[in-house]
């Protein structure tokens, strides 16, 4: 994508071919429909940028002194080195634009691929073709606002801010000092407000237009028509409010401001000028000096611009982002009219050359507008993993079976999974007999049977499918083989227990429920065993019912693969995420009472750490980190669900904590030994479902949830975007 840049050590513009950004979580990608120059902010830094260094220097001397700084801790040479290396870097301009949303985010719901958007921010709304937006930093344009208007949004919000900071009332007068951009807009609120305002400005063009915008009057700053106008408007008393919105080095803005001031009026700053305040003049009116910081509250705050962490409404009523969707509503009625402001209309590629005309004095300009390609009419969807729909068939029901009769087991697989956590289980367990184990190799098959009582051992898997007396089918198998088998044992009528993934592809999911619907056999379980531990299913009851939407943090700490393992053959048996992830993304499931919607995910370029992030229908958010880097002694699994006051935290299986809005809190542990990840209680439910006939102990639509949502991990790394979950009808 193209983007203007500029070198500030040689004062260079230009505009280059950059790498598009990513569309992260907590954000949009937006694809700029028109962009704002700001001619006072943005001609100040090209202006400096063609300086020579004492120019800068003079120019910035709140650099100077950290460069001083530097240089007393780190010495000359270092710091030049630094200095040099970020002077002669490219930067960016821009921070104004409207428009149309190309990519939504993980954890975004306010906003649809194809709606018209305003956004903000020198980082996140440059003069560049497509940009990355976080959600506190970008509003709807409203139906009907045309999108070179919205553009406006951004400094529009500047001047609103700043007006507020003024706190106008109804039929109080104010001095707008700077009649550029922003104090144009000024006028124009304050006007909006019913405050009868005054301009200063020494350019006459400009002068005449804020009057046609609606100051009463303006003038040159040193005439006498100011003074007069105050004077007449105030009974010789002097304004309510002033507000500097001048530029330069100029002391005059701030003398004249205390001059006309009433006794303890407001004075406001929203440009940068020079603030040398006349301490006789301030003091004996006792003025109020009020600084405006940018577009409102939230502006620098990290947790607020990038996290998406919004102020409540009952503390801060207009923060950054309320200002700026105030601002564009202001607009879209014909409160503000920013088209008198649009001095040209450039092409974004002839962004060199109006630099360079307004920067010479030939362009003489309010506001400037960068027009970019007209939008494609058909703007490219989000990526999407369908989620088969479950059609169970006419014949869907519980095979007929004694309720006093044992359940008759087969395994299908005796691997270290088998052998070490669920056939000990199921060994020990009453009304439960194990009847058949089939592995590919007799030597397994025997040391199986041998070890755990099974009647028989086979290499036969038609025999096990075609004995009506076995009940249920385990398959604990190599993953690429799980679709195939569980499908096979559905079709012979068997109750099927298959340990995850249940599917390794799109397809291998779609097969399987079209063999349920085929079949009418509905009863299957995937081995996710989390949703089953005690101290998880306790705590989850402690923490009670939600009322707003949660947030989760999953941490895994799977550590790494021994050299070997079958794990890392993925060509044939999936990552290492699509084997065992689900695991996760159920129990956040399970947790937040509902499938997920999307899953944006994004992988480290070295190692196979992962980071998951799932959106619910209620706006509620599951982040799963799954690293491989980790410490072997920290613990593998850590889980804190936040929601309503309340915390909910897991350590490893062995501790659970619960936290109210009053500072209590339950705790319950247990011995590190007795770690209990619900394997047990999950084969119970298992075996009461076969025996009993009734529901299996999770929904086969979850479980098709689940795994679609595991497998969209794939395909948003592979296409480097959020995933929409879409449901098939």
């Amino acid at each position: 994508m193209k983007q203007v840049v500029q070198n500030y050590k040689s004062g260079e513009l230009a505009v280059l071919d950059v790498p598009a950004p990513a569309c992260k979580p907590g954000g949009v990608l937006v694809r700029t429909a028109y962009s704002l120059i700001s001619t006072g902010t943005e001609l100040m830094k090209v202006s400096e940028a063609g300086m020579s260094m004492l120019g800068k220097a003079r120019s910035r001397p709140d650099q100077v002194a950290k460069v001083m700084q530097s240089v007393a801790v780190n010495g000359v040479p270092a710091t030049y080195r630094k200095v040099m290396g970020k002077l002669d870097s490219y930067t960016p301009l821009g921070y104004s634009l409207c428009g149309v949303v190309e990519q939504v985010g993980a954890g975004i719901d306010d906003v649809k691929v194809g709606d018209l958007v305003a956004c903000a921010g020198n980082e996140h709304a440059l003069h560049a073709e497509l940009n990355w937006v976080p959600k506190n930093l970008y509003t709807p344009v409203p139906d009907g606002l045309a999108p070179r208007h919205a553009a406006f949004g951004t400094v529009g919000s500047i001047a609103l801010q700043g007006v507020r900071r003024g706190e106008p009332q109804l039929g109080e007068v104010a001095l707008v000092i700077g009649l550029g951009l922003i104090g144009q807009l000024v006028v124009q609120l304050l006007a909006a407000s019913g405050v009868r305002v005054v301009g200063v400005d020494p350019d006459p063009v400009r002068c005449e237009l804020a009057e046609r915008l609606g100051a009463v009057a303006c003038g040159d700053p040193a005439s006498a028509a100011v003074e007069n106008s105050v004077a007449e408007l105030t009974g010789g008393h002097g304004v309510d409010q002033v507000y500097l919105a001048a530029g330069g080095d100029s002391n005059q803005p701030v003398e004249l401001a205390a001059r006309l001031s009433r006794d303890r009026g407001r004075v406001v700053d929203i440009g940068k000028c020079r603030l040398d305040l006349p301490w006789n003049a301030y003091y004996e009116k006792e003025l109020d000096v009020r600084f405006s910081r940018s577009y409102g509250p939230g502006r620098y705050d990290p947790e607020y611009e990038l996290e998406g962490r919004d102020y409540p409404i009952g503390y801060v009523r207009w923060t950054e982002r309320r200002n700026l969707a105030c601002f564009l509503d202001l607009v879209a009625r014909g409160r503000v009219d920013v088209d008198p402001l649009v001095s040209r209309i450039a092409d974004f590629d002839d962004a060199v050359e109006t630099y360079q005309s307004l920067k010479d004095g030939d362009l003489k300009a309010v506001a400037v507008l960068f027009r970019y390609l007209e939008q494609k009419e058909e703007t490219a969807q989000a990526p999407a993993v369908t989620v088969p729909a479950v059609r169970r068939g006419d014949k869907a029901s519980a095979p007929a079976r004694s309720a006093h009769a044992p359940v008759r087991l087969a395994f299908v697989g005796a691997g270290n999974y088998a052998t070490s956590i669920l056939l000990p289980h199921l060994a020990q367990r009453d009304g439960v007999t194990l009847s058949t184990v089939v592995t590919t190799t007799a030597l397994s098959a025997a040391n199986a049977k041998r070890k755990f009582g099974f009647a028989e051992a086979t290499t036969d898997l038609d025999a096990v499918l075609g004995d009506p007396s076995i009940d249920a089918v385990f398959v604990v198998t190599r993953h690429s083989s799980h679709a195939d088998l569980t499908q096979k044992a559905l079709l012979a009528g068997k109750t099927v227990f298959v340990e995850k993934p249940l599917a390794l592809t799109e397809d291998e999911l779609a097969d399987v429920l079209a063999t349920v619907e085929k079949s009418g056999n509905d009863r299957l379980q995937v081995g996710f065993n989390r949703r089953f531990a005690p101290l998880l299913q306790e705590a989850r009851k402690r923490l009670g019912a939600r009322t707003g939407p949660a947030s989760l943090r999953y941490l895994v700490n799977a550590g790494r693969l021994q050299h070997g393992s079958w794990y890392l053959r993925q060509g044939v048996e999936g990552s290492r995420f699509a084997g065992e992830g689900g695991h996760f993304i159920d129990t956040a499931s399970w947790l937040l009472g509902a499938d997920p919607v999307s899953v944006y995910a994004v992988a480290a370029s070295d190692n196979e750490d992962l980071q998951v992030v799932l959106r619910y229908p209620d706006g509620s958010t599951a982040t799963i980190s799954y690293v491989t880097t980790g410490s072997p002694s920290f613990p593998k699994e850590t889980l804190d669900l936040v929601a309503d006051g309340k915390v909910l935290r897991l350590d490893d299986f062995v501790r659970a904590s619960v936290y109210d809005g009053r500072g209590k809190r339950w705790v319950s542990s247990r011995l590190p030994k007795a770690r209990d990840k619900g394997q047990s209680a999950e084969l119970a439910a298992f075996v009461k479902a076969v025996r009993t006939g009734g529901p299996m102990p999770v929904p086969l639509e979850s479980l098709a949830a689940t795994t679609a949502a595991t497998l969209a991990v794939q395909a948003g790394l592979a296409g480097g975007a959020p995933v929409t979950l879409a449901r098939a009808r």
